[in-house]
């Protein structure tokens, strides 16, 4: 699929260390999650709401420098690209609540599985053979960081379905964001992904609030904070990053490249909740940087 618009890539090494910042920045999110004192599909909302402000601002100043103006469209690779990440976050919630942390995110770090399974066929990018190598090394690293926490329950089958299909979804939100951002800059196109995620997940809130009793609003200016952060860190700055990346970088890649949000959660997770690194997850932080090393791509 060719398109005469195509925006003009970044070098690999630039496009890298913004997905790099991105997973990060997204890897900290169950840290204000955590301090939200809100439901947890409310903290989702907020997460997108909060984030408008800030893409605004980055949208703009993107649109002025090539003398454009905004234009609230949404064709179908924005709106589903907004769709699949409401759906992701949406079901991540369920996740969480149907089964314990461990399980969930590591059902969640499948999604590159579905990003190469899917790549050739609905975006037309080849899948290359180093790429399956380091999709091995990741998930070898992934079950080696999460998976000694992991626990086979029948009580949370369910939740781990929910893990599972969110996985599926956040794959199918790297593949969307890949093909919209070959004719849109990463500020618009973030902006306009999150216009329509942020609607989805408001209907989504109002309807546990309503009907389940979840809490919408924070109690504390410590909760008022912890949103203001997940916006615009994890949201603004993590996806916001991760659209930048994938102007110049494959779907395949940036998706493995995503396990550092898994280093960086057992990262935070230990400095601030003082939660234990054991040498297993240490020797799993690095199974996934060497995977990341031997998918990555190659300049001609």
């Amino acid at each position: 699929m060719k398109d005469s618009s195509k925006l003009p890539a970044l070098s690999l090494p630039v496009a890298f260390a913004a997905l790099t910042m991105g997973a990060i920045a997204m890897g900290v999110s169950p840290v204000f999650v955590r301090m939200a004192e809100t439901g947890p599909f409310a903290s989702a909302f907020w997460r997108v709401f909060l984030a408008i402000p800030v893409l605004f601002l980055w949208a703009w100043w993107e649109l002025r420098r090539k003398d454009k103006s905004l234009r609230l469209e949404f064709p179908s690779a924005v709106f589903w690209s907004g769709m699949f990440f409401a759906g992701d976050l949406v079901l991540w919630h369920l996740s969480i609540l149907n089964t314990t942390m461990a399980n969930a995110t590591l059902m969640a770090c499948l999604a590159p599985v579905w990003v190469i399974m899917f790549s050739s066929a609905f975006i037309g990018e080849p899948v290359g053979r180093n790429s399956y190598y380091g999709l091995a090394l990741c998930i070898a690293g992934a079950f080696m960081l999460i998976g000694s926490s992991y626990n086979v329950d029948p009580s949370r089958i369910k939740g781990d379905l929910y893990g599972m299909v969110t996985s599926i979804f956040f794959g199918l939100y790297f593949l969307s964001v890949r093909v919209a951002r070959r004719n849109r800059g990463s500020g618009e196109l973030t902006l306009l992904i999150t216009i329509v995620t942020a609607a989805c997940l408001f209907v989504v809130a109002a309807i546990a609030t309503l009907v389940a009793g979840q809490k919408f609003f924070p109690s504390s200016m410590q909760g008022v904070t912890s949103l203001l952060m997940l916006g615009t860190i994890s949201h603004a700055g993590g996806q916001g990053l991760l659209s930048v990346a994938l102007g110049s970088l494959s779907a395949v890649f940036s998706s493995l490249v995503i396990f550092i949000e898994a280093i960086s959660g057992a990262f935070f997770g230990w400095l601030i909740f003082d939660e234990n690194l054991t040498p297993t997850q240490i020797a799993g932080a690095i199974a996934i940087l060497l995977g990341i090393w031997v998918a990555r791509p190659r300049e001609h």
